[in-house]
């Protein structure tokens, strides 16, 4: 079948996943030492850090070579606000994204129109891994705007010859009434806002299982096994993550495909990296650890050994679906969401792995951190189902007990829990906020 027809089984735009591994080194040793010796030419910081290394862009004489360039970080991104890590001057910038800003100034991103190509391409390869083509009618429910999920969805469905619905997010009624309305086969949004729809359909007696949706791609925020076959248990779908982040690229570094063993990254222009979180070490296959990510062919404003935070690791052997890419596991969580509660490290990712263990919880839950005489508290809000929340206080009791057991054992911890009844916790159409933290508050 050609990839031209409706439900066609290859596109071109995805030759580069199956590159002999010998040809993508030499592809990549390229392409780095191009953006490396533009970056150390157009922007300042950059070429301040490589002359206090003494390293020259010339000495690049191989991958490992990589391991002599500085990392860049998220706080070199703020403190450059608003441009100065371009590589472009502003005319040749086409488009600019910004992530929200949590500690005040936003993280600002830079486009050329070959980046908006590279965009457009490495996407249209992420939805053809994901099984979508031409006569797939794709639903984007990111948001538009600042944000890069939704314009970077939305071209590269494009770019692939699906119909897209530019929808956006919120307003879930309306989501779920195009959804059915409009015969869409597939979805992108964050796997939290997708819950949430689902949880709104069975309110309003739709059942997804009857709709032709097959397809979603979630992304946006890390999301567990656990819940992907939640999601897919609910609505018949297949789900699949995708990832990026707005200072590579946004959306479109890595995918997964029907296989759904690790994540393939689009190496010939992401080089992956996988470093101690602590030492910055560089590790080897297998080993989990921080990814550092390289933009090999970013114009305006290239990422030299971005420390993304994420914490994953590079999988081993090859995938059955014949790609070449390498693969990273997906990501759980991230060094700089961990929670120290009385000495302990937790995670958000362990807590929502223990709930959906227990039988009438929903996978909606808030972390509420507080210090009382001197000591951090962890409250941990559950919504469970309406038939759980009806039943007899004896009832609920011993679920609250088994809650906070399936806790204690995954955090190593006892936590208080607290039962609260559904929709109680405050819903997102983007990224969901799990940890709401109190200990600094007078």
């Amino acid at each position: 079948m050609s990839w031209e027809e409706p439900g066609g089984a290859f596109h071109p735009a995805s030759a580069p996943d199956y590159l002999p591994p010998a040809q993508m080194r030499q592809l990549q040793l390229e392409r780095l030492r191009a953006v490396v010796r533009r970056a150390y030419d157009r922007v300042d910081l950059f070429r301040r850090r490589l002359d206090e290394r003494n390293f020259s862009p010339d000495r690049l004489g191989t991958l490992a070579d990589i391991e002599h360039l500085p990392f860049t970080t998220k706080a070199d991104l703020r403190d450059a606000y608003p441009f100065g890590l371009f590589a472009s001057p502003i005319e040749d910038v086409i488009r600019v994204h910004a992530s929200s800003g949590t500690t005040g100034k936003p993280i600002v991103v830079a486009y050329t129109r070959q980046d908006l190509e590279v965009w457009t391409s490495v996407m249209v390869r992420a939805f053809a891994a994901c099984g979508l083509n031409r006569g797939d009618v794709l639903q984007n429910a990111y948001g538009y705007g600042l944000f890069t999920g939704g314009l970077g969805a939305h071209y590269g469905a494009e770019g692939l010859g699906a119909t897209v619905i530019p929808i956006s997010g919120g307003n879930t009624d309306r989501q779920l009434m195009v959804m059915r309305d409009f015969g869409v086969t597939a979805i992108c949004c964050t796997p939290s806002y997708f819950l949430h729809m689902i949880d709104r359909a069975a309110e309003l007696e739709i059942d997804l299982r009857e709709l032709p949706l097959r397809v979603g791609v979630f992304g946006a925020e890390p999301w567990t096994s656990a819940m992907r076959e939640r999601i897919e248990d609910l609505t018949a779908i297949q789900a699949f993550d995708i990832y990026g982040l707005s200072e590579i690229i946004g959306p479109g570094v890595a995918v997964e495909c029907p296989c759904q063993d690790g994540l393939h990254i689009f190496e010939d222009h992401f080089y992956p990296e996988i470093v101690d979180p602590e030492s910055g070490a560089v590790l080897g296959a297998g080993e989990e650890g921080e990814l550092v990510l390289t933009t090999l062919s970013k114009q305006a404003m290239p990422m030299i050994r971005y420390r993304t935070r994420d914490i994953t690791a590079l999988l081993p052997g090859a995938c059955p679906c014949g790609r070449s890419l390498r693969r990273m596991k997906r990501i759980s969580r991230r060094s700089d969401d961990m929670l120290i509660i009385r000495g302990v490290n937790v995670f958000p990712s362990q807590v929502e792995s223990a709930l959906l263990e227990v039988e009438g919880t929903l996978p909606h839950y808030q972390i509420i951190l507080t210090r009382s005489h001197g000591l951090d508290q962890m409250e941990v809000q559950v919504e469970v189902t309406s038939e759980s929340f009806s039943d007899k206080i004896g009832a609920l009791e011993q679920l609250n007990d088994t809650i906070a057991d399936a806790l204690e054992h995954v955090l190593g911890i006892r936590v208080e829990v607290t039962l609260v009844e559904p929709h109680t916790i405050q819903r997102s159409d983007g990224k969901a906020k799990r940890v709401i933290d109190r200990r600094l508050q007078p």
